[in-house]
């Protein structure tokens, strides 16, 4: 049987789930100036999000956490997200990349009923980053993004490997789109996934079959596809707004007969903030590319 979640449950990964990782403001700087090497904050935000790819049921979620912006050589945490960049130049960057999405308790959602939890989930691999084309009279790009990850779940006493994705996708991102220091990015992905991670959301074991739900195990292959954007507006020099879409459709995934597989597309919206508290005195010089 499920076991009652703890109280974090029950607020939303909207960073995660929207690929919306907690950058500084104070990335929004021309080029040619100084940025602080580390920025802590805070980030809160709440929106609309599925219990898990094609679930029925969807819910409003909220969540606070800090926020980490750094600007080192090699790790970095900013408005690309938190990886290790092994190498790049001008057009091309491989580095490791992570991510992740928060729990789901099988007690709310119907179809998984009687079954465990969705735990914690973290994904860690290589990604390889390409600019497809860069605008020379405004900051705006075309970008490929091929990130390979190992996944992982946990309840925060043990930790499973829950197999590999990928996730290619391919973006337009652009600066002062209405607004001065403003950032938009749409992009469109499909996604993969090995046996081992699709069984993790559509397989059902024997012990957990009832008549409406029977045993079911998931098999590699397409999961589905998803447009999403996100839009960045600077408020003041410590406080920025976010907000953010994602549409997912599942039309032709491998898994689409599986019982825990109920609907065809899911939408999620969310929107937030980010508040810078702090900025090291260490500074780094700010990158010629203003989408950097």
């Amino acid at each position: 049987m499920s076991r009652p979640p703890p109280s974090p449950r029950r607020l939303a990964a909207l960073a995660a789930l929207l690929a919306l990782p907690a950058p500084a403001l104070a990335q929004a700087d021309p080029a040619g100036e100084r940025r602080p090497l580390l920025e802590i904050g805070l980030l809160g935000g709440g929106g609309y999000v599925p219990d898990y790819p094609g679930a029925e049921q969807s819910r409003l979620r909220g969540i606070v956490s800090p926020s980490l912006t750094y600007r080192g050589d090699l790790f970095r945490a900013d408005e690309l997200g938190a990886r290790m960049r092994a190498w790049r130049d001008g057009r091309a960057e491989f580095s490791l990349s992570a991510s992740g999405a928060f729990p789901v308790s099988s007690r709310e959602n119907r179809a998984r009923q009687g079954m465990p939890d969705l735990d914690w989930l973290g994904e860690i691999g290589p990604t390889l980053r390409l600019t497809l084309w860069r605008d020379p009279a405004a900051p705006r790009r075309v970008m490929l993004e091929t990130p390979v990850r190992a996944v992982f779940s946990t309840d925060l006493s043990s930790i499973s490997f829950r197999g590999w994705v990928f996730n290619p996708d391919i973006a337009w991102e652009q600066r002062d789109l209405l607004i001065p220091r403003s950032r938009f990015r749409i992009g469109l992905g499909a996604v993969f996934a090995d046996a081992r991670h699709m069984d993790y959301f559509y397989g059902v074991a024997p012990e957990f079959a009832r008549p409406d739900r029977p045993a079911y195990r998931a098999r590699a292959g397409y999961l589905g596809a998803r447009l999403q954007f996100s839009y960045r507006v600077p408020i003041t020099g410590h406080l920025a707004v976010i907000a953010g879409a994602r549409f997912e459709d599942f039309s032709g995934a491998a898994n689409a007969d599986s019982p825990l597989f109920r609907r065809d597309r899911n939408l999620s919206v969310a929107a937030g903030f980010v508040w810078t508290l702090y900025r090291s005195a260490d500074t780094v010089p700010a990158p010629a590319d203003p989408l950097e």
